[in-house]
């Protein structure tokens, strides 16, 4: 996270606002809470251009448990949906959505999204659902299509506000808040208006869209502790001039840490560059012995938690959008340093 957001979030713990209150202490009923509650949402409003026809909903845990909330929430009694698998956590999506409905895969790639002029979707599909960035393989939609008769569903778990958008593309985006809004224990939930009351009664009030928006989303006690952490970063994207200055700033990291790995044949993204990610960008060395002896000499010269996703092995560099340029140049620095002199062994 930017040090200056982690310094008013140290300064928020002790007095918010100079209330004499901490943070953690405000009740989720009262009137400075709805205030940081409101100002995240008019601010997300304004860095994504979110129509009025969208609500916007701050729910407890992470995007995992969307995985069966969507169709929860989005499937009357008897509809399928359709889903695009292109890595790890959209295959993860699809499964547990399997759990509840019938499932039509309308495209499926590894390492690479599917041309749009392959998807079959069923016409009667209640949604289609896509993973825009898969942090395990580091594949990213750098387009998102328009269907004309299907909501689309989409987790941007990995890269939400890492760049402009179109809202008005989906019928819903789900993310969870560790990546790019801070604190683990909050996920976004952007739905249009129309496809609320869909859902089916057995969906616990809390994690309700429905219900939820009605409430305000105040029919629990929200995760206030992150929806503040949210609000200093939504605030803070903005004093950087918003999303097109982050976006081009991610894209000159981005650019950076692909020529290094392009660079001398020692290390190898299989993703082609069409696909590749700005936000997660994974790669390996040639063998497992090299990627040990790599995350350890990386560790020592404070390049932390680069290790690739369990199910795929590698490393990975997330870029998210707290991580600065001068980040990525000592790792570019590191990793020219470390194949000078593993290359030929």
């Amino acid at each position: 996270m930017p040090a200056e957001v982690l310094a008013e979030i140290r300064e928020g713990l002790v007095s918010w606002r100079g209330s004499g209150l901490s943070v953690l202490e405000l009740p989720f009923t009262g009137a400075k809470f709805q205030t940081i509650l409101a100002e995240a949402e008019q601010d997300l409003r304004d860095l994504l251009d979110i129509p009025a026809s969208y609500r916007v909903l701050f729910l407890q845990g992470g995007a995992f448990a969307q995985f069966r909330l969507v169709p929860l929430n989005l499937l009357r009694a008897g509809e399928s949906a359709s889903y695009v698998e292109t890595g790890y956590w959209s295959a993860r999506a699809m499964a547990e959505a399997r759990a509840l409905c019938p499932v039509v895969v309308a495209a499926r790639a590894r390492k690479a999204v599917p041309p749009f002029a392959e998807w079959r979707i069923p016409p009667d599909a209640a949604y289609c659902h896509i993973t825009t960035n898969e942090t395990a393989e580091g594949v990213q939609f750098h387009e998102i299509p328009v269907l004309s008769r299907t909501p689309l569903v989409a987790d941007m778990t990995a890269d939400l506000l890492t760049g402009p958008l179109d809202i008005r593309r989906f019928g819903l985006i789900y993310a969870s808040a560790q990546k790019n809004l801070g604190a683990a224990g909050l996920t976004l939930v952007i739905v249009r208006e129309d496809l609320l009351g869909r859902g089916q009664d057995v969906v616990p009030a809390p994690l309700d869209y429905t219900r939820q928006a009605r409430a305000g989303n105040r029919i629990n006690t929200p995760p206030t502790f992150a929806i503040y952490v949210a609000g200093l970063m939504l605030k803070w994207l903005k004093r950087q001039g918003g999303l097109n200055v982050i976006a081009e700033r991610n894209r000159r990291k981005a650019a950076k840490l692909y020529a290094a790995i392009e660079t001398g044949g020692f290390y190898h993204c299989p993703v082609p560059p069409p696909h590749r990610s700005s936000v997660t960008v994974c790669f390996h060395l040639p063998d497992a012995v090299q990627e040990a002896a790599f995350l350890e000499a990386a560790a020592q010269a404070g390049l932390l938690n680069l290790q690739g996703h369990p199910a795929v092995g590698g490393i990975r560099a997330a870029l998210y959008n707290g991580v600065t340029e001068a980040a990525v140049d000592a790792l570019v620095a590191f990793m020219a340093e470390f194949a000078a002199k593993h290359a030929h062994r």
